[in-house]
Formats: structure tokens, sequence, C-alpha cells
């Protein structure tokens, strides 16, 4: 790839998105910053005894997390489409569940608003993944009253993490946080750090794209629907047995017909997939950083548009919540093709209007990931 062709990606795909993404940075910190304080007036007027159902889940939970106002179900709150999907899958006809996270947004792209403090403050159970992902939890917790009940699972407990590429992580980390200190100090306003990548943490937060953590998330939901609803424990395990019985088949499956493939380097557009490579023996080679909006260099998309070239390398990845401009740019620059793998982030419309879920997402991605690695 010549320099004029590094330099024409870097100021005209890149230079779109370092903007784009810096805008988007600064607009959904303001946002949260407004949704909480607008929450904490809301939950204020609303007293300490939760009333004002109908600004609980569907009327589901709207005693102060502690009722079970909707036939005696338990109000279940999921931060994003994984958890929303454990939930109704193990929960049944015991639970109503509300995600918060609407189909086809990116969750990156996401802000809570009021509304979605006062859900989860009314709540009996709030589901996020505890590894991170949802970088405005810690900020959106804080403004829960102790006294609201409602009980907080971390569904990623009890997963080996994937520690985050220090020097790597530093030096993303460093040019974002100076191009943000730079437009926000311009617009008056301080800067705020949102951790690595845009995550709340030192490790990868994607543990759901791999079968073998979603099993160990579906075990942290079903303890913790049954601690908090004992008189439904039987049916949360029949529930839970039925979902494992898939995911299982799932895992088995990668295992079997990832195995004996001669290729095991992924091209990907977003550094989601490090325990799905970990769990089956693949390697990611990324394009942007662990958040879609991450800034990537010119001399990084040479890099790779070097490697896919020298290993001879068939197929680019891309998901499809975001964009895929970036990954057909390289792709043609390559000689490559581009292909849909997808982090099950959320569903579109048309997804979910089809009946897909979280498995038969998956069981497409294994296909496409045999076609890359034949």
């Amino acid at each position: 790839m010549a320099a004029s062709s590094a330099s024409g990606i870097e100021t005209g795909v890149v230079g779109d998105m370092t903007h784009a993404a810096r805008r988007k940075r600064i607009r959904k910190r303001r946002a949260l910053a407004a949704a909480l304080l607008a929450a904490a007036m809301l939950l204020a007027g609303c007293g300490a005894d939760g009333a004002g159902g109908s600004n609980g889940i569907d009327g589901a939970g709207g005693n102060g997390g502690g009722g079970r106002s909707d036939g005696g179900r338990l109000g279940v709150v999921t931060s994003f489409y994984p958890l929303f999907f454990l939930a109704s899958e193990i929960g049944g006809d015991r639970v109503n569940v509300a995600n918060l996270v609407p189909a086809g947004v990116e969750p990156h792209d996401w802000t809570p608003k009021s509304r979605d403090l006062a859900r989860i403050s009314q709540a009996d159970l709030f589901l996020h993944t505890g590894a991170g992902f949802e970088a405005w939890t810690d900020e959106l917790l804080d403004g829960i009253d102790a006294k609201s009940g409602v009980m907080i699972v971390e569904a990623s407990e009890g997963i080996e993490l994937i520690p985050l590429d220090a020097e790597a992580g530093s030096d993303e980390h460093n040019h974002e946080e100076k191009d943000d200190h730079g437009q926000e100090e311009a617009d008056g306003h301080e800067p705020h750090g949102h951790g690595p990548h845009g995550h709340g943490g030192s490790f990868d937060p994607h543990v759901w794209v791999s079968p073998k953590s979603m099993l160990q998330m579906a075990r942290n939901v079903r303890d913790a629907f049954a601690a908090a609803d004992s008189a439904g424990a039987a049916a949360f395990e029949e529930n839970y047995r039925a979902l494992a019985g898939r995911l299982e088949a799932l895992d088995q499956a990668y295992e079997r017909e990832l195995a004996g493939l001669p290729r095991r380097d992924i091209v990907v557009s977003h550094q989601a997939f490090a325990y799905l490579c970990r769990d089956y023996g693949l390697n990611q080679i990324a394009v942007m950083g662990l958040t879609p909006e991450a800034e990537p260099k010119a001399q990084d998309l040479k890099r790779i548009v070097d490697f896919v070239r020298e290993n001879g390398i068939r197929y680019i990845f891309f998901e499809e919540l975001v964009s895929d401009r970036l990954a057909r740019m390289l792709a043609s620059e390559a000689g490559a093709e581009t292909l849909v793998l997808n982090p099950v982030e959320g569903l579109t419309p048309e997804q979910e209007a089809n009946g897909d879920d979280y498995v038969t997402i998956m069981e497409m991605n294994l296909q496409n990931l045999k076609k890359a690695l034949q």
C-alpha cells in the first residue's frame, strides 16, 4: 500500500471518524450528567416508598424493588441484549424483563436517561455484565437510593477476564484523552475520563461473545433469580437446563467445526472477539479498539492491509450495528472481501422480527468463520 494511499485513508475515513467520535463522547457525557440530575429529582418526587408504578417495568416491580405488582412476577431490568436474552429464557413467565438498549441501537452509542434510572430503582433486579462494558453503570447506580431494594447482579462473575494490553491500551487511551481535553477545554468543560477505550475497566468486557462464557453467565442469572424468588427456583432451574442444552450444543459445534480448519487468524473491524478467540484457538487482528468509535491510525490500517495481503486473508469481518465503510475500504485495498461477524451486542429490528436470538446469531457467525478460515 503506497504512502499516498495511507494518507488518503487518514484524511478521509479516519479523519471523519475522529471528529465524529470526539463529538459523540462529549454529547454522551453531557447527556449522562443531565440524566442523572433529572433522575435524582424524579426519584425524590416519587418518595421512599417507590410509588408511581407507571415509571416501573411495564407495571412490574413498581413497589420500590421489592414489589410484584404484575401477577407476582419479578421485575427485571437488563443493560443490553445478551442479558435480556438470558433473563427472558431463564425467567420465563415468572419474570417481566425490560431491556435498556433498544433493538437496532449500538450499545456503545447509547446513553441512559432519567427514566432508565427510575426503571432500575423500581425493579427487583438489575443485570449488567460487571466487566466494564457499560461504562455508565457506576455513575448510574450511584444515583439509586439504597432503600430501593433492587438487587444488582454482575453476570460476568466467575469468568476469567482477559486483561487489556497495557501498552496498547495506554497508547490509545492517551491519544483519545488528548483529543478530548482539547475539545472539552475549548467548550469550557473539564475533561472526564471513562476508562480505556470508552469502557469502565482494565479488562476486555466482551465476555458474552463466547458460548463458554454465556454458560457461566446463565448460571449466574439462574442463581440470582432463585435468590430473589425462592418459590420459582425449580422453574428457573428447568428453564436454565433447557437453555444450557442449546449453549452446550453451540459450544461443541464451535469446538468441533473450527478445530480442523487451516487458518486461525481473523481480521475484525471491532476488537470484540477476544473471548471467542481464547476459547476456540483463534487470533483476532482488530481494525479498531474495544469500542467501534475508537480512532484507528493510518499506520495501523496500513499494517492490517499488509497483513491481509501477506497472509492470504480472504475476508475482513464487520458488524451490523455500525458502519461497514472502513471494513469495505480496507478489503478493497487488500484485495479481500467482507463478511459479517456479529458480536451480538444487540439485534436489528429485522432479526428481532425474524425470531433470531443469541444462539441463532452465533450459529451464523460459525458458518462465516468456517468460510473465512478454510
